[in-house]
């Protein structure tokens, strides 16, 4: 049964991190940080929601940068338990589909935890000012398959925030597999 993202926190302020990516370089949110807005996702390479959307992601991405929106990924998963989301697997996904933006382990899971994320993907945009303004899906699935039909939800979305500082006020939840929480 997939996963739910809770409705947008408007305003919530982003929480700063340190986390390593898989260019092995140490990255914070602050040095991150876009001129006119900051997408940070929570994703995995196992979850079949990702790999549904994973082409989607880079593409908006890509285009949002030119916004001067940068963007980032997470990885929280338990990678014991979940092999397939190992540091050198992020490493590999994130080479195969061509990233043009950090992607770094929370091995402790404390940013997701910090961040309430709860499901892969999760996406969390926020402003210039680091206030969340959206917490919705990037697109529309339809039996793991995106419906591509103009602009995805997330890049209107996003693209609104870069202009406005201000997220639209009808956000869609994004779907997905629960992060795999460490058993302490």
């Amino acid at each position: 049964m997939p996963i739910k993202t809770p409705i947008c926190d408007f305003n919530k302020k982003a929480k700063n991190f340190e986390l390593k990516s898989t260019n092995n370089k140490i990255v914070t949110l602050n040095e991150i940080k876009g001129e006119n807005g900051t997408l940070i996702m929570f994703i995995c390479n196992h979850c079949p929601y990702v790999k549904a959307v994973i082409k989607d992601i880079v593409e908006d991405c890509k285009n949002l940068e030119k916004l001067g929106v940068k963007s980032l990924a997470i990885c929280s998963n338990d990678s014991i338990n979940y092999p397939e989301d190992s540091f050198d697997k992020m490493k590999e996904f994130s080479k195969n589909y061509n990233f043009g933006f950090p992607y770094l382990i929370d091995e402790n899971q404390e940013v997701a935890k910090k961040y309430d994320a709860v499901c892969t993907p999760d996406f969390f945009g926020y402003n210039k000012n680091l206030e969340l303004q959206y917490r919705g899906r990037i697109r529309e699935l339809k039996d793991l398959k995106p419906i591509r039909t103009g602009e995805s939800d997330l890049y209107k979305a996003m693209k609104q925030i870069s202009k406005t500082s201000i997220g639209p006020n009808d956000q869609i939840p994004s779907m997905g597999c629960s992060i795999k929480w460490l058993d302490k």
